[in-house]
């Protein structure tokens, strides 16, 4: 097939979800002999128009962050040209939309091309933007909203102009149909996936711990989240507080970056934690691995939001268990693998006494942690390959696809069609 991807991220960098999905479909379905192309937004980082990454062909639009109404016209303009000409080089078969703000400028022209449509969804696009800003003021409270509303609009009338849509699980296939009365019929539920070759269970701990100067005897605890409020970070911190006054030895390490750094790094300071949690700063995909196999619990303590959680995937394939809120696409990954890890609450308090509880049972003397490790890996080995949801979309895409053209029969005089 002849599949063209419409985003607003790119797949040069991965520093979220959204890329890992995108990424991984994208790249995945080039392997097995697709062509694949992908029309984004061109950013700030970007030092060309086009590039060729893993087999895929990034084509990338003009914008400006701060540019406003007119930047996002010409984004849509320049989406649409691209998708023509790709069209008129080799019939696209089907369009796949990840976001919908570059989508909104060619999905009209897309439906006139006879380009089927599917929509891949991860979370609402008004949500995300609002989970994402920080400050106050009535001023910016207002446009904050004028901009939610505005994205909001815009995937809705995005996601009626597709032939079908998929979501990477119950938790965003119900909010669809809450907000954008998207019936659930018209929505296919295809999970996420993790890298099971990339994401292993360490072979060496504490090799790892060295690697990544990381004290060796301690019970170390690993986040790895945006630094926005919607992460529930500060909860955790305050977590860390009660929890250290029963386990001496703990240790938080925070991967990530984002506009609260500075904000949880104060808070650290200020309940006297700087021995108990690292500020690590943005991880690297080169390194992510190592610090999924160098800890004893991934936490992840999300406020809201938390369309599937593709670090909870990434950190069973490790071995690594993780506990976390009740929130989102985690309920249904958690309650599916091993309901103990899966806290009632986010409320700081309850955050502790899972860490406390987390820590008598992943105790080595206790001989129930080399299970639960083993069964983590299983858990997602059985359910979450990439393989697994690149063959689900596959099977979707050719599904909706645009239709072969009809060989045309041109009778001689005398002869009747049949």
């Amino acid at each position: 097939m002849n599949i063209v991807f419409a985003t607003d991220v790119s797949i040069e960098k991965i520093i979220g979800g959204a890329e890992r999905v995108l990424f991984e479909q994208s790249t995945r379905l080039a392997a097995r002999g697709h062509c694949v192309r992908l029309i984004t937004r061109r950013l700030p980082e970007h030092q060309a128009d086009r590039e060729t990454i893993r087999g895929v062909e990034e084509v990338r639009c003009a914008f400006e962050p701060e540019g406003g109404l007119r930047s996002i016209a010409k984004t849509w303009m320049q989406a649409g040209r691209h998708l023509e000409r790709l069209h008129e080089l080799m019939p696209i078969d089907c369009l796949n939309i990840h976001q919908p703000l570059t989508a909104f400028g060619l999905i009209s022209q897309a439906a006139a091309l006879g380009i089927r449509s599917v929509y891949t969804c991860h979370s609402l696009s008004a949500e995300e933007y609002l989970s994402r800003q920080t400050g106050c003021g009535t001023d910016g409270r207002l446009m904050r909203r004028v901009h939610a509303e505005g994205r909001n609009w815009i995937e809705g009338r995005v996601l009626r102009r597709c032939d079908r849509i998929v979501a990477l699980s119950r938790y965003t296939q119900e909010k669809l149909r809450r907000v954008h009365g998207i019936s659930n019929d018209r929505v296919e539920i295809v999970p996420g996936g993790a890298d099971l070759a990339r994401f292993q269970p360490a072979s060496d701990k504490a090799a790892a711990r060295k690697e990544l100067a990381i004290p060796e005897n301690r019970f170390v605890l690993l986040t790895v989240r945006n630094l926005v409020p919607r992460m529930g970070l500060d909860r955790l911190v305050l977590a860390m507080q009660a929890a250290a006054m029963k386990i001496p030895q703990i240790f938080l390490v925070i991967g990530g970056h984002g506009p609260l750094r500075d904000e949880l790094q104060a808070l650290v300071n200020h309940l006297g934690l700087q021995n108990h949690v690292r500020m690590a700063g943005f991880i690297p995909e080169d390194t992510l691995a190592c610090y999924y196999q160098m800890a004893d619990l991934f936490v992840l303590p999300s406020l809201d939001l938390e369309g599937f959680g593709m670090v909870t995937l990434e950190a069973l394939a490790c071995g690594l268990p993780v506990l976390g809120t009740p929130v989102g696409g985690m309920r249904e990954i958690l309650t599916r693998w091993d309901g103990r890890f899966l806290l009632s609450d986010s409320r700081s308090e309850t955050l502790a006494q899972g860490i406390i509880e987390c820590h008598r049972r992943l105790d080595v003397r206790a001989g129930e942690a080399a299970e639960i490790s083993r069964s983590c890996r299983e858990f997602v080995e059985r359910h979450y390959s990439w393989d697994r949801n690149v063959a689900a979309l596959e099977s979707i895409l050719a599904g909706v696809r645009r239709p072969p053209l009809e060989p045309r029969i041109v009778l001689r005089a005398g002869e009747a069609r049949h």
